[in-house]
């Protein structure tokens, strides 16, 4: 598993890194669902988003899941890229998998990269 120091985690798997604005899918999230094959971003570019909120749908070949918010704001970018290349979430969660960026953005409860590698570990005992 891979969780990258300078991003925060949910307990619900997402990422967000306060330099950038971007969120995504973690590592870990991207290996219990497999092989993914289909990523809909259910928001736009100048949306207000609000924390825990969906914002976006995969599908893999085990399973389907909502991405929920990992940070308030608003939504300066989406990577329209996934629709075509789902797969990129299983190879690059943390590069070319990014799901949507903010301007700003005030991550809601998170934690760092230690904190989120124990709490995957206590999961998978």
């Amino acid at each position: 598993m891979n969780a990258p120091a300078n991003l925060k985690y949910t307990k619900s798997d997402e990422w967000f890194d306060p330099a950038s604005g971007k969120m995504g899918l973690t590592d870990y999230a991207q290996g219990q669902l497999s092989d993914i094959v289909f990523v809909e971003i259910l928001v736009e570019a100048g949306d207000e988003i609000e924390t825990g909120k969906p914002i976006a749908s995969v599908e893999s070949v085990k399973a389907s899941a909502e991405i929920y918010a990992s940070a308030s704001g608003k939504v300066a970018e989406v990577n329209e890229a996934l629709a075509d290349t789902p797969e990129v979430l299983n190879s690059d969660p943390y590069g070319a998998g990014w799901m949507i960026r903010l301007e700003g953005g005030t991550p809601g409860e998170v934690m760092d990269a230690a904190a989120y590698e124990a709490y995957c570990a206590e999961r998978t005992h």
